[in-house]
């Protein structure tokens, strides 16, 4: 928990300041969001150290900030107000999707190895530029998702697309250049 020290209000009605105080959207909705163990813990992690970290972090430095008097021309105060609101509509962000968390196994209950699902790796191959090159992509959920580390998004154009396919399957996806068709060469 946090002291009454470490949490700094909204001036205006001396409330717990949140992204709302700070102009930040946050998104309110009831849907899953599907992750696998491995990033259900990071959400974790995240959570924690946003809450024991940085949320005191923030808090010296707006003290910090005040204590040099006048708030009107602040600088520090303001860019302190401004992470803090960030923090605080992260924190509400995290706790809505692990509340609303649904883990996802590896290939629970599916067909392993034949049908593409979340959690499934999947090996393409790019059919319209007649390309030799092969990508192997994991599908997951999309707070997972990392293109840089070949994880994609199960709501993505070419996750979509290859959501219950099998082996030898064609799909076409929707780019901005135009459909390219992939042909699915192995399901792991």
């Amino acid at each position: 928990m946090t002291s009454s020290d470490d949490f700094i209000t909204d001036d205006a009605t001396d409330t717990p300041a949140t992204a709302s105080s700070g102009g930040a959207a946050v998104q309110y909705d009831d849907e899953e969001t599907l992750v696998t163990k491995e990033g259900l813990r990071k959400l974790k992690e995240e959570l924690d150290y946003l809450k024991d970290v940085r949320r005191k972090e923030v808090s010296q430095r707006l003290k910090e900030a005040i204590s040099y008097g006048d708030l009107s021309e602040n600088s520090e105060y303001e860019e302190a107000k401004n992470e803090q609101a960030f923090i605080e509509g992260r924190i509400l962000q995290l706790e809505r999707k692990i509340k609303s968390a649904k883990i996802i196994s590896d290939h629970e209950g599916k067909k392993i190895g034949k049908e593409v699902n979340i959690g499934s790796s999947v090996t393409i191959r790019d059919i319209t530029s007649g390309e030799e090159g092969e990508l192997t992509y994991t599908i997951v959920g999309a707070t997972e998702a990392d293109p840089f580390d070949f994880k994609i998004s199960n709501e993505s154009p070419i996750g979509k697309a290859v959501l219950n396919t099998c082996r030898g399957d064609h799909v076409k996806v929707p780019t901005p250049s135009g459909i390219v068709e992939y042909e699915v060469v192995k399901v792991a």
